[in-house]
């Protein structure tokens, strides 16, 4: 098996390792933001995160759609720590509006991988679900090995070459 091909492998089943996700969003007064969430993605790549309007993240959602989020290994699992395998995605986010057929077939995602906290969090009215819509994105997974991810492709990788 090539590297490419090697890398492609591990890119396809990297994000099933998570339940949440690290993401990165900015203030409207463009102070950063690192928190994170847990999520479901879809078969097209987009993460969705259920989370609490009272959260800096959540704010800062609405006022700055775009943002990023980071799928990292743990450190225990990394043989060195420089090189550490993980997925990054620059995002647009867009708010998915309670009590619609889209917003409640992904709270049933949410309930179905997380258990009945979901029920709770349904019935508060400050919980929002936001979809965030990868544009490019970067899979590494060693030195030497970091792969490009274009929003044409997202299930294909391009190595980076420097």
């Amino acid at each position: 098996m090539s590297k490419i091909e090697e890398a492609q492998a591990a890119y396809q089943n990297f994000t099933d390792e998570f339940q949440s996700v690290i993401l990165s969003t900015v203030s409207e007064e463009n102070q950063p933001n690192a928190s994170y969430a847990p999520f479901v993605m879809d078969e097209a790549k987009n993460v969705y995160i259920f989370v609490s309007g009272l959260s800096p993240h959540t704010r800062n959602l609405y006022a700055n759609s775009q943002a990023c989020i980071l799928f990292i290994d743990d450190e225990s699992k990394s043989e060195q720590i420089f090189a550490r395998r993980r997925l990054t995605f620059d995002c647009s986010a867009s708010l998915i509006e309670r009590e619609t057929s889209e917003w409640n077939q992904i709270a049933d995602r949410f309930e179905e991988r997380f258990g009945d906290m979901i029920q709770v969090f349904r019935g508060l009215a400050d919980f929002r679900i936001f979809k965030l819509t990868p544009h490019e994105g970067r899979f590494v997974i060693g030195f030497g090995a970091a792969y490009q991810i274009t929003a044409d492709d997202f299930n294909s990788l391009k190595h980076i070459k420097g």
